[in-house]
C-alpha cells in the first residue's frame, strides 16, 4: 500500500510522463507532462485519480510544454524545477512551435524547488534533489518509502543525460549523480526520462559514464 505510479510515453519523444498516486488516498500528481494532455487524463480518470499538482524536473519542451495547460484546466499548482530553469521555461511557447508541437500559453511554476526542499502529493513525501547539468535548474524527486526516484534526464539505463544543450555541464551532471543519487541507496528503483526503468545499484556496476570502477 503506498506509492503507486503509471508511466505514459508522451510527445515524439516518447518521455516518459508518470502518474504517481497513493493507492490509500488516490490522490496524486503528474510528472515531466510534456504533451499528449487528453490521453493523461483520461488515464488518471480509468485509474480513479484526482490529479492536485504537476511535478516538473526540469524545462525542456519534451518534459514541460503541456504543463500550464494541464494546470489550468485541472486549476492545480505545478511544482518544480529549480529556477535556475526558468530561462527555459520561457522560450517553451517559441519552442513548440519551431519543433511542431501543439501551441500552449507560457507559464510560470506556482513553487520553484531547492535541493533538500520535499514536495507532498496524496499524503505522500517526495525528497527534492538539486541535480544540475543537463540543465542547471534540474530536480529529481525521491520517495524514500517506496524507494522510487523520478530522475527525468540526468541518468538513464545504461546511459547519462546530454549536456551539449545550453548551460549543459558534463562535470556538474557527474557530480549530481555520483554526489547527490547514489547516497540514496542502490536498491533505488528510478524512472528515467525516456526508456526503461532501472536501480542506482545496477548503474553503479555498468553504467558505461557513472560506473563505480570509473573513478576507483
Amino acid at each position: 500500500m503506498g506509492l503507486k505510479a503509471a508511466i505514459l510515453p508522451v510527445t515524439p519523444f516518447q518521455q516518459n510522463c508518470t502518474l504517481l498516486w497513493n493507492d490509500e488516498t488516490m490522490r496524486g500528481a503528474v510528472s515531466d507532462p510534456g504533451g499528449d494532455i487528453d490521453r493523461i487524463m483520461q488515464t488518471a480518470e480509468e485509474l480513479g485519480i484526482t490529479i492536485e499538482k504537476v511535478l516538473l524536473t526540469h524545462g525542456h519542451l519534451d518534459h514541460a510544454a503541456a504543463a500550464g495547460e494541464l494546470a489550468r484546466r485541472l486549476e492545480i499548482p505545478i511544482e518544480g524545477p529549480h529556477r535556475d530553469d526558468l530561462f527555459l521555461i520561457s522560450e517553451l511557447p517559441a519552442q513548440s512551435e519551431k519543433y511542431g508541437f501543439p501551441s500552449f500559453r507560457g507559464f510560470e511554476p506556482d513553487r520553484w524547488l531547492e535541493n533538500g526542499d520535499t514536495v507532498q502529493v496524496g499524503g505522500l513525501t517526495f525528497d527534492v534533489r538539486h541535480c544540475p547539468g543537463h540543465t542547471p535548474g534540474h530536480i529529481v524527486f525521491f520517495n524514500a518509502e517506496a524507494k522510487l526516484a523520478i530522475v527525468g534526464d540526468v541518468l538513464f539505463n545504461g546511459s547519462i543525460g546530454r549536456t551539449d544543450f545550453p548551460r549543459g555541464d558534463y562535470n556538474a551532471l557527474i557530480s549530481s549523480i555520483r554526489e547527490r543519487l547514489w547516497p540514496l541507496g542502490d536498491d533505488v528503483t528510478f524512472v528515467p526520462g525516456h526508456g526503461p526503468l532501472s536501480t542506482f545499484g545496477a548503474e553503479r556496476r555498468g553504467n558505461p559514464y557513472v560506473a563505480d570502477e570509473l573513478f576507483a
